[in-house]
């Protein structure tokens, strides 16, 4: 038998203005022209870090995918930027092109532009570097006292201030990804531990550790956006139920998995099953959710496996 051809790829467009008073019009003419069959749109600030359309577009793509804008500023800030949105793409098996510049990662041409434009960004970060650093050393030279007044005499107002700006770069890219974590840590949380919901998490791509997102949740609360009451601590169980809420945990993350998406996503994350091996199948996974239902958490039915 001829083996069956590959899928298509799609071709996904990304376009952004910068004010309500633009357009995208001619920017959809492209895209649509270039073939894309959907085309994503957003209004922001070319130096924002808050794009929520590009976040969640970047979260759905899958591999094969290509994600097209007509100019490489429609999509990032700056070329680290690019290079940073490029690398998540490779990541998930996916590719770029732009269609007014030789960006196509899809092609050795396009590959090799990118590494042109990576080297480029370094040379420019050194550049800036050893700029600064000369501009230090000859302002210390003429016995000027460096650094900002108001910081060296730990004027309240100045330390506000960068207390306040400190947090908005914190606090500003923490919203624009909750859409990527935060569901899942109110489905698991306080009845699991952040341990778990860290490794549900870090099984589907994210880099998290338990340190790290209680501190994101914590900031979530302070700003009164998230329940304080995800900060409880969590029941205590025997080690003997770890096994048992962790399953019930990726049910609760997301309803719509299977049992046998479930099961993939225990090998993905290398959990062993209760018999000591590395291989999971749909049975193993129900008798897991069924003991959890016995113990009394709340699960959505589950869907039945695909033969």
């Amino acid at each position: 038998m001829a083996p069956s051809p590959a899928p298509k790829r799609r071709l996904i467009g990304y376009a952004r203005v910068s004010t309500d008073d633009q357009m995208t019009d001619a920017q959809l003419i492209e895209l649509e022209a270039a073939g894309c069959g959907l085309i994503h749109q957003e209004q922001g600030s070319g130096g924002s870090r808050a794009r929520p359309v590009l976040a969640q577009l970047l979260k759905e793509i899958r591999a094969g995918d290509v994600l097209v804008v007509v100019r490489l500023d429609r999509l990032a800030r700056s070329v680290s930027h690019l290079l940073e949105v490029i690398e998540g793409l490779e990541k998930k098996g996916a590719h770029f092109k732009s269609l007014q510049d030789p960006i196509d990662t899809s092609t050795p041409q396009g590959m090799f532009s990118l590494q042109v434009l990576g080297a480029v960004a370094q040379l420019e970060r050194s550049l800036i570097s050893e700029r600064t650093k000369a501009g230090l050393r000859a302002a210390k030279a003429r016995g000027k006292v460096l650094g900002s007044p108001g910081v060296r005499e730990h004027r309240p107002e100045t330390v506000r201030r960068l207390t306040l700006a400190r947090e908005k770069r914190y606090l500003d890219p923490l919203i624009a990804s909750a859409d990527r974590w935060m569901p899942t840590v109110k489905r698991m949380r306080p009845g699991q531990p952040w341990s778990d919901v860290v490794q549900v998490l870090n099984g589907w791509g994210q880099d998290w550790t338990a340190e790290r997102l209680r501190r994101a949740v914590r900031k979530l609360v302070s700003q009164r956006m998230a329940d304080p009451a995800l900060l409880q601590k969590s029941p205590p169980r025997p080690s003997a139920d770890r096994l048992m809420t962790l399953i019930a945990g990726i049910a609760m993350a997301d309803p719509g998995l299977s049992l046998r998406d479930i099961a993939v996503q225990l090998e993905r994350m290398r959990e062993r099953n209760p018999r000591g091996g590395t291989k999971w199948n749909a049975s193993s996974v129900k008798q897991q959710l069924d003991q959890a239902r016995r113990a009394g958490l709340i699960l959505p039915t589950s869907p039945e496996d695909a033969a």
